[in-house]
């Protein structure tokens, strides 16, 4: 479904045709859930399912370029089917194992080419979760491990990369975690219920362990532990569980009879959070994946509020110790050595040199990449080492996953204005601006390409470049105004030395959503890239050929509407006294009604800083004003929600 969803043609084979139709019958199903959410059309639909061929027949598949097998967890049934491949796939062909626990190396050695073989692991439900972990074997080629992560970035996926050990980097902590609920269970220590409750409240998740393994299957995770038991005493399956798998019976969760005494939450959580904390400690001694890697396994693949790493972090070094020597002590596990905050650094800007280029990719896709002190700090210091590069002459800026940035973490927003410390607020938006001006003022060739969302302190940082450019589905936008504040970090003033102050007022005013068509028509970008470009440029390959600057001509439409806001005060536009010019009544009408429904005060401040166009700097100045008002903590509190701006 999902690599339909992406545009490419698929089959689909299963051993006979009535499995194959009530597979493309589930499809079929899942996708018009969708139309009804409004996420698709009929006729968007009708052409996802014109893109796959239903097939019995293995033979079907010589034509396929990745071939991703994604039978049942059996061992034996797999190695079967990969020697069965083995003389049909072409020799360019890659296959994929979707095995959730399995050896990848020990697989490939059922198929002919194990250099063409990877482990692409999917999460459920692999059309709506984002993460894949990507798993080569020992003899994977660095092509195949190339080609794999661009076919998932390029099917809107987000990839980590894990070294193939049993559980790979999500299930070996994950599974171990429902086991222990079981464990918990059989000791009596809580009903499924309580357990679940506590779970979902340490681990702010919307199911607990129990539930979970009912809506996927206990059996799946009965066999996952099974696996895992290679690693010693303390990952030997629950008997409890193996009893429910074997019967392939559901487990009787009820609801909770009252809320469990602080004992027995304690319990409950201390035991669970020390087995988290113990198996990714053990990830991390055997190098499985990065830090931010196994975070973002939990944070997109589980859902979790908070990943592993930064729960660690937050519970500090000596707390997480206690927790981890508890579980060490009761199952006779040794100590793991990578316990301290020097192992729980993330990285989530990155920079690559290639010959004379410079590529620094944001890379915290698990929250939209958004912008915060941690990240702007990093990002930073990327750019500064790529600035003193004497050999380095272009510094291209991107993001990875869905957004280039969906502009600044607004919960450090809302933190700061309720506990009153606005100052913070200002001092990290100073320290952007002072980012942003390096960049800006950069001596090196700046580009920056939106590779999905720009929005606010996204778009703002994207204006910092020589040159923008942007894949064909990029959208940008400022919705600030309609949260309650204003552009903070330039927006207000890059914006116009691009565009104008027309078209500036009119982005600002309204929120309106570009895409990049729209924004090339404009000039507030400078050209259209492909993902394949991105894919070459990160990765080594041909390098971009950059457009070169020429003045836009607007057309009559883009004309009309900066005319319009030109000659147009904001607070005529409210009122409804303003003058049409050349853009459509029907139209004006629209701004109207869209622009009431912005906050008062952030616009009034916007068209102040537009208006007088007294440089970036200006925007600090109204920092402290605009997050003291109603307007700004009721907007950034009802992210999603239609809210009425008081003007106070």
């Amino acid at each position: 479904q999902k690599f339909a969803q992406e545009g490419l043609e698929v089959i689909l084979v299963d051993r006979e045709m009535p499995f194959v139709e009530k597979g493309l019958a589930l499809i079929r199903s899942t996708l018009n859930e969708a139309v009804q959410r409004r996420l698709f059309n009929e006729a968007q639909v009708n052409e996802i399912m014109h893109r796959i061929t239903g097939s019995d027949s293995l033979q079907d598949l010589h034509t396929c370029h990745l071939v991703v097998e994604a039978i049942f967890e059996d061992f034996r049934a797999k190695s079967s089917l990969f020697k069965e491949l083995s003389s049909i796939l072409p020799a360019e062909t890659i296959l994929a194992t979707n095995t959730s626990s399995f050896s990848v190396t020990e697989l490939a050695d059922h198929y002919a080419a194990p250099e063409r073989f990877i482990g692409l692991h999917y999460f459920y439900h692999a059309a709506k979760n984002r993460l894949v972990e990507i798993i080569p074997g020992e003899k994977t080629s660095p092509e195949t491990v190339k080609i794999a992560r661009y076919f998932a970035e390029m099917t809107g996926k987000d990839p980590i990369l894990c070294k193939d050990r049993y559980g790979f980097a999500v299930n070996r902590f994950f599974v171990p975690w429902l086991n222990e609920a079981v464990r918990l269970l059989e000791e009596g220590v809580g009903d499924a219920a309580t357990i679940d409750a506590v779970c979902m409240k340490t681990f702010g998740i919307g199911m607990g362990p129990f539930a979970l393994m009912n809506a996927t299957g206990v059996p799946i995770a009965y066999h996952a532990q099974k696996t895992l038991t290679s690693f010693g005493p303390f990952y030997r399956v629950s008997a409890l569980l193996e009893k429910q798998a074997l019967q392939n019976q559901p487990w009787e969760i009820g609801s909770a009879v009252a809320a469990p005494d602080d004992e027995t939450e304690r319990a409950i959580r201390e035991r669970m959070l020390g087995v988290v904390f113990l198996v990714c400690s053990q990830i991390l001694d055997e190098e499985v994946c990065t830090p931010v890697e196994l975070n973002r396994g939990a944070r997109i693949g589980l859902r979790w509020r908070k990943g592993p790493i930064e729960m660690m972090k937050a519970y500090g070094e000596t707390e997480v110790s206690r927790l981890i020597r508890q579980i060490t002590e009761k199952y006779g596990v040794p100590l793991p050595q990578r316990v301290g905050a020097q192992y729980w650094e993330m990285e989530f800007v990155q920079l690559r040199k290639i010959n004379d280029i410079a590529v620094i990719t944001i890379n915290r896709p698990e929250d939209l990449n958004a912008l915060n002190e941690t990240l702007i700090t990093q990002l930073s210091r990327k750019f500064d080492l790529a600035e003193t590069d004497p050999e380095v002459t272009t510094i291209f800026i991107t993001g990875f996953g869905k957004a280039f940035v969906a502009g600044a973490d607004i919960k450090f927003f809302v933190d700061n204005i309720k506990r009153n410390t606005i100052s913070n607020i200002v001092s990290f938006t100073r320290f952007g601006h002072e980012v942003f001006d390096r960049i800006d003022k950069s001596s090196k060739t700046v580009v920056t390409i939106l590779n999905g969302l720009a929005l606010g302190g996204g778009l703002e940082l994207a204006l910092c470049a020589d040159i923008i450019l942007a894949v064909p589905n990029a959208s940008m936008a400022f919705p600030e105004t309609g949260i309650g504040i204003y552009p903070g970090l330039g927006g207000t003033q890059r914006t116009q030395q691009r565009i104008g102050k027309g078209l500036t007022k009119y982005l600002i005013f309204t929120g309106k959503m570009l895409g990049a068509k729209e924004a090339l028509e404009i000039g507030l970008i400078d050209g259209i890239i492909s993902r394949e470009e991105i894919h070459q440029l990160t990765t080594g390959g041909q390098p971009i050929t950059l457009p070169s600057a020429s003045e836009k001509v607007l057309g009559e439409k883009w004309k009309a509407i900066e005319a319009f806001f030109d000659n147009n005060p904001v607070e005529n536009i409210v009122a409804g006294t303003y003058t049409e010019g050349q853009l459509p009544q029907e139209e004006a009408e629209k701004f109207t009604k869209k622009i009431k429904q912005k906050a008062p005060i952030a616009l009034k401040i916007a068209e102040k800083l537009i208006n007088e166009a007294r440089g970036c700097s200006a925007e600090l100045e109204e920092l402290q004003n605009i997050f003291s008002t109603e307007d700004a903590l009721l907007g950034l509190t009802s992210i999603g929600k239609r809210v009425e701006f008081k003007g106070r």
